[in-house]
C-alpha cells in the first residue's frame, strides 16, 4: 500500500529583517490510508507552518511533499488550488462559517467551488449532514447553533468533496469539555468508517484519542504509538519506530 501523505526532508524559514529563522528541520512523515495522526506540539513548535505546508497554503524551502500520488513540491499556484479543493477536507477551530448563509449554504460551497451542480450538491451535503445529526437543522444560521453543532457542519463541509485526508486544526480548541469529546468520538467514528485524519493539536489528552501521536519540538519531529511508548530521530533526521 503507497502512503497517502508523504514529506520528505522539508525544511521552512523565514526572513526576519536581514536574518532567516529556520522553522521546521528535515521533517519526514508518512501518512498511509486509514491512519489518524495527531501532531501534537505547543505553541511556537512549529506544528501551525506544518499544517500550512501539509494544507497546501504555504512552500517548503526544499523537500519533498507527495499528496495523493501528487508532487505538491512541484506544483504551481493554481495547482495548489486544485489540490487544496480536492484533496484535502479542512475542519478548523473556529469552525469558519459564514455567518449570513445557513447550515446547507455553508456545507454546499466546496461542491460548488468545484463545479458540481446545485441539485447535486444539495443532495451531497444533505447526506452528510444527516450523517452527523444535522439533518435537522439545514436551514438554521450559524448564531442560531451550538459550538459543537457548528463544529459538525464544519466537518460536515469538510467530507462533501470526498476528500483524501481530513486535516484538523485544533479541532476541539473552541469547545467545552464534554462536547470536545464528543466531537473527537465523531472522529473516532469517522475513521473507523475509513477517513484518513490528520489533526493537529496542542493538547495531549485530544491528541490521546488519535491511533498514533507525532510530536513536533523545536521544529522537529518526534513519533510515538498511542500508548505514549517514545520512537527515536536517527542524527541523519529519518524517523526510526521503538
Amino acid at each position: 500500500m503507497e502512503p497517502l501523505l508523504m514529506l520528505e526532508h522539508i525544511n521552512k524559514s523565514y526572513s526576519l529583517g536581514a536574518e532567516q529563522m529556520q522553522v521546521l528541520f528535515d521533517i519526514n512523515l508518512q501518512v498511509m490510508p486509514g491512519d489518524f495522526i495527531a501532531i501534537l506540539g505547543p505553541s511556537g513548535s512549529g506544528k501551525s507552518t506544518l499544517m500550512n505546508i501539509i494544507g497546501c497554503m504555504d512552500t517548503a524551502d526544499n523537500g519533498a511533499y507527495y499528496l495523493n500520488g501528487e508532487a505538491v513540491h512541484e506544483a504551481n499556484d493554481a495547482q495548489m488550488t486544485r489540490l487544496r479543493n480536492q484533496h484535502i477536507g479542512f475542519i478548523f477551530q473556529r469552525y469558519q462559517l459564514i455567518t449570513k448563509y445557513d447550515v446547507l449554504q455553508n456545507t454546499i460551497l466546496p461542491l460548488l467551488i468545484r463545479g458540481v451542480p446545485r441539485r447535486e450538491a444539495i443532495g451531497i451535503a444533505s447526506e452528510k449532514l444527516e450523517l452527523l445529526g444535522m439533518g435537522d437543522r439545514l436551514h438554521h444560521k450559524p448564531a442560531e447553533l451550538s459550538g459543537g453543532q457548528q463544529q459538525r457542519v464544519s466537518i460536515a463541509r469538510a467530507l462533501v468533496g470526498n476528500p483524501a485526508i481530513l486535516l484538523a486544526d485544533e479541532p476541539t480548541g473552541a469547545l467545552d469539555s464534554k462536547t470536545g469529546q464528543d466531537v473527537l468520538q465523531l472522529f473516532q467514528e469517522l475513521n473507523d468508517m475509513g477517513n484518513t485524519i490528520l489533526m493537529i493539536t496542542h493538547d495531549q489528552n485530544v491528541g490521546r484519542k488519535a491511533k498514533q501521536i507525532v510530536q513536533i519540538v523545536d521544529g522537529r519531529l518526534y513519533t510515538e504509538n498511542s500508548c505514549l511508548e517514545s520512537s527515536v530521530i536517527r542524527a541523519d533526521g529519518e524517523i526510526q519506530h521503538a
